[in-house]
C-alpha cells in the first residue's frame, strides 16, 4: 500500500526528474543572470533591501529620466532652470561612464509644476507632426500656435527670496545687457529685444550716476570695468568697446 501511494503521489524531485528524460537532457535548468539579481536585492521574506551609501545618495541620468518621465533635453532645460548639476560620487556604482545626481534632487524635480507643461508640450508637438506627416499643414499650424506657454516667475522667487540675493548674481546678467544691447538686430534676435536691453542698461547707468553709488572702474586687457555698490552688495560689469573697436 506504501509503494501504490508513492508511485501515486510523486515527489516534486522525482516529477523534475521525470520532465527532464522525457525532455531528453539530463541537466539541471540554472537561473538566469536577472533572476539571480533580483534574488541578490531581495531580503529574506520578499522585500526589496534597502539601498545604503553612494547607491542611496545618488542616481543615475538614466533612472532620473524614467522617474520624471521627460525626454533627456526636457530634463536637462528643467535641471538649468532650477539650478541642479551633475555630481560626482565617491563610488561608481554603475560605472564611471555615467552621470549622477543626487536622489533628493530628483525627488524635488517631481514636484515641479513645469513638469505639466513639458508633457502637454510634448503631447501637442506630436499632434503637429502627425498632422504635418498628413500633408494638413493648415491645421498643424493651428495647433502649433496653441502649445502651452509657461512662466518662471516662482523658479526666481525660489532662487531670490530677497532683493540683495538678486543683486549677488546681477554681475553675469549686466554683462549680457550690455551685449545684446550693442549687437545689431538679425533674425535670430528680434529688434525689439536689443532696444529693451539697450533701455535697461541705460536705466541703470542712470541710476548708478544719480545715487553716486559708483565706486571703481579700471582698465584691463578685456575692456573698462566698473564697480558699484547697489543696497550693500558690490556689482561688477563688463560693457563692450564701442562699434569703432576702442573704448
Amino acid at each position: 500500500v506504501h509503494r501504490g501511494r508513492r508511485a501515486a503521489c510523486p515527489s516534486a524531485m522525482g516529477r523534475e526528474k521525470k520532465a527532464r528524460r522525457s525532455s531528453g537532457t539530463s541537466e539541471k535548468k540554472h537561473p538566469s543572470r536577472g533572476m539571480l539579481k533580483k534574488k541578490e536585492s531581495r531580503n529574506s521574506i520578499g522585500r526589496a533591501r534597502a539601498k545604503r551609501g553612494s547607491a542611496a545618495r545618488y542616481v543615475t541620468r538614466t533612472k532620473a529620466l524614467r522617474m520624471l518621465q521627460v525626454t533627456l533635453k526636457e530634463f536637462r532645460r528643467l535641471c538649468i532652470l532650477k539650478g541642479i548639476y551633475p555630481r560626482d560620487p565617491p563610488k561608481k556604482f554603475k560605472g564611471s561612464d555615467k552621470t549622477y545626481y543626487y536622489t533628493k534632487d530628483v525627488l524635488y524635480l517631481q514636484h515641479e509644476p513645469l513638469l505639466a507643461k513639458f508633457r502637454e508640450t510634448s503631447a501637442l508637438l506630436k499632434k503637429v507632426t502627425r498632422r504635418a506627416m498628413r500633408d494638413e499643414k493648415a491645421d498643424a499650424v493651428r495647433l502649433y500656435d496653441q502649445r502651452p506657454v509657461y512662466r518662471l516667475d516662482h523658479l526666481i522667487r525660489e532662487r531670490y527670496p530677497t532683493f540683495p540675493d538678486a543683486l549677488r548674481d546681477l554681475d553675469d546678467a549686466l554683462c549680457l545687457l550690455h551685449l545684446f544691447g550693442s549687437v545689431p538686430a538679425h533674425k535670430g534676435l528680434p529688434v525689439a529685444r536689443v532696444a529693451n536691453c539697450a533701455r535697461l542698461c541705460r536705466e541703470f547707468q542712470a541710476y548708478v550716476a544719480r545715487t553716486h553709488c559708483l565706486r571703481r572702474v579700471f582698465i584691463s586687457v578685456k575692456g573698462i570695468y566698473f564697480e558699484a555698490e547697489v543696497f550693500g552688495v558690490r556689482v561688477l560689469w563688463l560693457p563692450p568697446p564701442p562699434p569703432g573697436g576702442g573704448p
